[in-house]
């Protein structure tokens, strides 16, 4: 199963209930030029788009199943269930202690990482890549998750890349921080130890309420919707919030390091 294949099915469903791309997108609220995008392979849909067109098309979750596939394909099965929930989460919070978040990644600086120490094969980097770049489609949604970040110090100084991309991906964050549905918050150095520094954590708010975090070790990542684990790493939270800068000081401290990277 691949996106074109998906495509195909997309097509075929709207003529089948003879709705237009315009009608579609009004019905589920998108821009036209998206779906004329998504149909045309120029963008990639998202789990979202496709949940919400099974529902205007009447195909009872074919679409949202077909994409899941497709996923399955691309990404490491591990990460598949995290995003699914990312794509639907009306809030998202998410600390790291070493890098920058995938969310805020450029495309230079998650190359990168993606392929420090040659562990994955040339063509493997450039599709986790592409992945990494598509899940930031959230940013362009009509209305987009809350987001906040908390980062430590440690990860806007780490050179990865080296010197140029860290410079850019300096700018990226910057840039993002003006958008309205993100906060971005530093743990500066000279907080010492702190909860985060045995590893980073995301959280995620679904529309019903349901509250599921994500959390990697060295292998693989984890979905966990346990509440005993959520309320720890409420309080790490809070605790990590609680030793940030503001809003204003961590976009200061960016600006500072960025021009003496």
């Amino acid at each position: 199963m691949n996106v074109e294949m998906w495509i195909r099915a997309l097509k075929a469903a709207r003529a089948g209930a003879d709705v237009s791309q315009e009608a579609l997108a009004a019905s589920i609220r998108w821009s036209p030029s998206t779906v004329a995008a998504i149909e045309t392979g120029r963008r990639r849909p998202t789990m979202e788009f496709a949940v919400a067109a099974d529902e205007a098309l009447g195909t009872g979750g074919l679409l949202a199943g077909l994409l899941g596939a497709a996923d399955r394909q691309r990404l490491p099965t591990w990460f598949v269930p995290w995003r699914q929930y990312e794509e639907q989460a009306t809030r998202l919070c998410e600390f790291e202690p070493s890098l920058i978040p995938g969310l805020l990644q450029n495309e230079d600086y998650a190359r990168a990482v993606i392929s420090a120490g040659g562990l994955n094969p040339a063509a493997v980097v450039d599709e986790l890549v592409a992945v990494r770049m598509e899940r930031q489609q959230l940013w362009q949604r009509t209305e987009p998750p809350q987001c906040v970040f908390v980062l430590d110090e440690v990860a806007l100084r780490r050179p990865v890349g080296g010197p140029p991309v860290l410079e850019g991906q300096l700018g990226r964050l910057l840039d993002l921080a003006q958008l309205p549905a993100v906060r971005l918050h530093v743990v500066p150095l000279d907080s010492g130890a702190h909860v985060g520094l045995t590893g980073g954590f995301l959280l995620a708010e679904l529309p019903d309420g349901e509250r599921v975090t994500y959390v990697e070790d060295v292998a693989r990542g984890h979905v966990i919707d346990d509440p005993e684990v959520i309320r720890l790493i409420d309080r790490k939270w809070d605790s990590l919030l609680g030793e940030a800068l503001s809003t204003s000081a961590s976009l200061d401290l960016i600006r500072k390091l960025r021009v003496t990277a």
